[in-house]
């Protein structure tokens, strides 16, 4: 069975807190999640911040609208239980809760009026169509946006010229941490001579080992040959690290190759880089920024 919608845990969850007592909200994720007969993958399953399980955030907005509407009520931070208008609901249940369900009550229909309508409108996901929770639909936004972004970034890179691409590939790892500074970095670029190898840059501050770089503005996937030359330059100078940074893509057998040999050479694709790029603010400029923010239940304990 797939992950259900939020409003589709509305009801059960409602249910749930018909017997008038305390419920956690990480108990009642465990007993819907075996009502709903969710899989140990469904569960794992992530929002795409990453920052918590997609079906606990799904649990914790609907315990958020039924709260909104009157029905439950939370007597401190991460509990609820069931009020007198809940029971009464519970006399006679809906077929399944909804929103619309839930405007019927005052206090839920001021909620909704104090919301953006953007995130209120709860579109369609991309998944088949179901109702997405607020922080849902702004992760996907987000995504969205980004990803944009990334797709722009490097078409712009693609249409750089070669050298320029090269400098970039030190820019993004000097902010990643390698190399010292931009200048000692820069230094490094072109001055090998070696046919398998662009440019060389500390793997720390104090240089206690070196990372060979080699940097391909192509259109088409980088095959296992490239990472074969690559690696016998690796050899050549014997070094044992290696960075192949490319705009295009890597061959599966290029990867297999790269993941067998006892050289260690990460591979970095242009979708990779692209994402680096905007992780470490190379090329990109903030032009918003948006802060989510909770409620801080210790600062209204009294004494």
């Amino acid at each position: 069975m797939s992950i259900p919608d939020f409003q589709s845990v509305m009801l059960p969850l409602l249910k749930l807190n018909g017997d008038e007592k305390e419920h956690s909200l990480k108990d009642a994720t465990k007993i819907l999640a075996k009502e709903f007969d969710l899989s140990e993958s469904e569960l794992a399953e992530l929002i795409p911040s990453a920052r918590k399980p997609r079906f606990y955030d799904r649990v914790a907005w609907a315990a958020t609208y039924l709260r909104k509407a009157g029905l439950l009520e939370a007597p401190r931070r991460g509990w609820f239980q069931v009020t007198k208008r809940g029971l009464e609901v519970l006399k006679k249940p809906p077929e399944k809760i909804t929103v619309n369900f839930l405007e019927q009550f005052d206090e839920f229909v001021q909620f909704r009026e104090r919301r953006e309508k953007t995130v209120e409108n709860h579109e369609a996901s991309e998944n088949g169509g179901e109702p997405q929770t607020p922080e849902e639909a702004i992760e996907l936004a987000y995504s969205r946006i980004r990803q944009s972004l990334a797709d722009e970034i490097l078409q712009t890179v693609k249409n750089c010229s070669p050298s320029f691409f090269e400098a970039l590939v030190i820019d993004v790892l000097v902010k990643m941490g390698y190399g010292g500074t931009r200048k000692d970095a820069g230094k490094a670029i072109g001055k090998s001579g070696d046919g398998g190898i662009d440019g060389i840059i500390n793997e720390d501050r104090l240089g206690l080992d070196v990372i060979y770089i080699q940097a391909k503005k192509w259109e088409n996937p980088v095959g296992r040959p490239e990472i074969q030359k690559f690696a016998g330059a690796l050899q050549g100078q014997r070094a044992k690290k290696g960075i192949f940074i490319t705009t295009s893509t890597f061959t599966k057998e290029a990867q297999e190759f790269a993941s067998r040999i006892e050289s260690k050479i990460t591979l970095i694709d242009g979708e990779t880089l692209s994402q680096l790029m905007i992780d470490y603010n190379v090329g990109v400029n903030l032009v918003a920024s948006y802060e989510l923010k909770r409620i801080d239940s210790d600062y209204f304990i009294e004494e």
